[in-house]
């Protein structure tokens, strides 16, 4: 999400047209003599598209990411994707994927074929965690530090958790999260059981 004046602009972490095309070749390519399905497994770092169903006519993942070559295993399913203009010119798919997002990963995991897309606001989290333990070294205590970078990843996490985390009492942390309050570096939104941490970032 960005903001464009007083408007908000929803802006995907995965690109659309390179998500597009992962799902389509997918369908149009996989192994339909496998018991099996197209699967969209959704992790905290990652998005992965598999398939039944390794390359077709010999093709390697190297040959599939540098030579613009594509071997039909479902002629007809092609034949259909094409006439209905989803699909518009045959071994365009991987380099479309790559234009968009280029730390695509394709892999071969025994009869499955895998597309993964990194997930860029984890990146971001991971980045800004950095950041924070940088800029803030010198103000905050270790434990501090550890309660803020895991508001920044888990916006939800309990005191339970925190204890959990950092082996600390409760009483150790709800007295440095209160200072992280006065602060002015975090905020509780809600109640206890269903709000969460507003960490203001601009001053990290």
């Amino acid at each position: 999400m960005k903001l464009d004046g007083l408007y908000r602009i929803d802006v995907p972490e995965i690109d659309r047209d390179a998500f597009r095309e992962a799902v389509i070749n997918a369908f149009c390519h996989r192994d339909y003599n496998k018991y099996d399905s197209v699967n969209i497994a959704v992790f905290k770092d990652r998005v992965e598209i598999r398939n039944p169903g390794r390359l077709y006519g010999g093709l390697s993942i190297e040959q599939i990411k540098t030579r613009m070559v594509s071997q039909r295993r479902n002629e007809l399913i092609a034949d259909i994707f094409h006439r209905g203009h989803f699909v518009e010119r045959w071994g365009r798919g991987i380099s479309l994927i790559l234009s968009k997002e280029p730390t695509s990963e394709f892999e071969e995991i025994g009869e499955l074929f895998s597309v993964t897309f990194k997930r860029k606001n984890y990146e971001d989290r991971i980045h800004r965690e950095i950041k924070l333990s940088e800029k803030l070294s010198a103000k905050l205590s270790e434990l501090q530090k550890i309660v803020l970078n895991n508001m920044l990843k888990n916006s939800r996490i309990t005191y339970a958790q925190l204890v959990d985390i950092t082996g600390k009492s409760r009483e150790a942390i709800r007295k440095n999260i209160n200072k992280l309050k006065e602060a002015g570096l975090i905020k509780r939104i809600g109640s206890d059981k269903g709000g969460y941490w507003q960490v203001f970032t601009d001053f990290l």
